[in-house]
């Protein structure tokens, strides 16, 4: 009998960690990154410490889900930073300007998209692709 008690109480290792409660917001690491990332949009500064902190937590010991976060949003920074530049150079003939505002919406819906699945402590299906 004891036997049997000592296993009920030993956790098993199998088992996804609980869900984030209903009515609360997990501050876990990527969605930390995908707010610096929200945050750029208003500032343009904070999308570098957002992108720094991803290089750095990618290669630190993380939940598996946590992996294709950081791809992804390693690759929505670059891609949005090469949007940004492409936007300004072409303001002169006018054309940079909707490509200023197609990057501000594009970085705007992947940093919700992985902000949402990271509350659900979910991986991403294809971090590797630049659409949502």
């Amino acid at each position: 009998m004891a036997n049997d008690e000592q296993q009920q109480t030993q956790p098993d290792p199998t088992q996804r960690p609980p869900a984030t409660p209903v009515g609360s917001f997990d501050f876990n690491r990527p969605t930390i990154v995908g707010l610096l990332y929200l945050g750029s949009l208003l500032t343009g500064v904070s999308g570098i410490v957002g992108l720094v902190l991803a290089y750095v937590w990618k290669n630190e010991p993380h939940e598996p889900w946590e992996a294709t976060h950081y791809t992804y949003l390693i690759r929505t920074f670059w891609f949005g930073l090469a949007g940004a530049l492409l936007g300004v150079l072409t303001m002169i003939v006018l054309i940079g300007f909707p490509i200023l505002l197609a990057v501000c919406i594009w970085m705007l819906v992947r940093s919700v998209m992985s902000l949402m699945k990271a509350q659900q402590r979910a991986p991403l299906s294809d971090p590797l692709t630049l659409l949502v």
